[in-house]
């Protein structure tokens, strides 16, 4: 687990590691990052009372650097890559094991299962595990068992992750789709099965959403431009509406300035763009986010348009290499 600045999550992270119901040996390492919120001296705490917590340095504190520092010192033939924001259930490593065993994968994963506490969490969560959010992939809307393109944290055969060269460091985010993508590319299985679902946290405010979305999408969009044949459309739908929306915008500004002018405002018809995005905006919150409440369904209003515009924006200038340092977005 790489750790940075999770004084509030970590805790309960390393707690559900504990408890697993795993019966072989295990140990928990944690890669600990410069943080300035505490962390550190909780971190401490916690594998001064637990001798199978080990912590290393992560003097670079990148989730892809922390991750094979972690990887490297680790002892065991099978290395479970977890997250500070997830909490896993007491069978995850069992039932992950065990797949990997029947199924001769390289890499086992399943569902990213989140679950917010405040109204504005639960919207996120909800727009995370929809199709209209986050594209409706398998890791964070759910599926039947089988091969996948990629997965959610993962499983992993030491052996097999080592040979291909472990997480890229230079890959800020986005750096298990690009590992699942060597490990396809040498011949190796990457597993889905929904009997592993973990608990995810979601941001907790919009700058938070805001800033993760834009870095994600910007990474996203480097990725589709290395390697072109790798990438599904799926990834260019939110660019394609934000270019769409934004033309719309122009246009429409355009037939304002027509019929200021007394000519015909025929430009305003690019408002019908917009205006339709809006529609499947307020579509999808009676749709689909009712069961949280009606403030969290305020939320979600703004929650989507948020992760589609700040995404959709950041593949642009990802994809466009329009960033002068891209490897500054961490995401964090």
């Amino acid at each position: 687990m790489p750790v940075l600045n999770e004084a509030t999550h970590v805790r309960a992270a390393v707690e559900s590691l504990l408890a697993q119901d795993y019966e072989g040996a295990f140990e928990v390492t944690l890669a600990l990052g410069p943080s300035i919120d505490g962390t550190t001296e909780l971190v401490e705490e916690m594998a001064a009372v637990d001798t199978r917590i080990r912590v290393v340095p992560n003097d670079v504190g990148s989730t892809p650097a922390g991750l094979n520092i972690a990887i490297r010192a680790s002892q065991y033939a099978v290395v479970i890559r977890v997250d500070a924001h997830s909490v896993l259930p007491p069978d995850y490593a069992r039932i992950a094991v065990e797949t990997l065993e029947r199924t001769g994968a390289d890499n086992v994963g399943g569902i990213m299962d989140a679950r917010g506490i405040s109204a504005f969490e639960r919207a996120v969560a909800r727009a995370y595990g929809t199709r209209i959010g986050l594209g409706g992939t398998p890791h964070h809307v759910g599926g039947a068992e089988g091969a996948a393109e990629t997965v959610y944290l993962g499983c992993f055969r030491t052996e097999g992750i080592l040979g291909v060269g472990l997480f890229d460091e230079g890959v800020k985010r986005g750096q298990d789709w690009d590992l699942n993508r060597r490990l396809r590319e040498a011949g190796g299985l990457v597993w889905f099965t929904p009997q592993l679902r973990v608990l995810y946290r979601p941001r907790s405010t919009l700058a938070q959403l805001a800033r993760q979305m834009l870095s994600t999408g910007l990474w996203r969009g480097e990725l589709a431009r290395r390697y072109p044949a790798a990438n599904g459309i799926r990834y260019f739908v939110p660019p394609a509406m934000v270019l769409g929306v934004a033309v719309g915008l122009i246009l429409g500004i355009g037939g304002l300035v027509q019929a200021a002018l007394g000519a015909a405002p025929w430009l305003m018809l690019g408002l019908v763009v917009p205006a339709g995005y809006l529609l499947i905006v307020a579509a999808a919150t009676i749709a689909v986010a009712r069961p949280d409440g009606f403030r969290a369904s305020l939320h979600f209003l703004v929650v989507l348009p948020c992760i589609h515009f700040c995404w959709g924006i950041g593949f642009v200038l990802g994809y466009l290499k329009l960033t002068s340092n891209i490897t500054a977005h961490t995401g964090r």
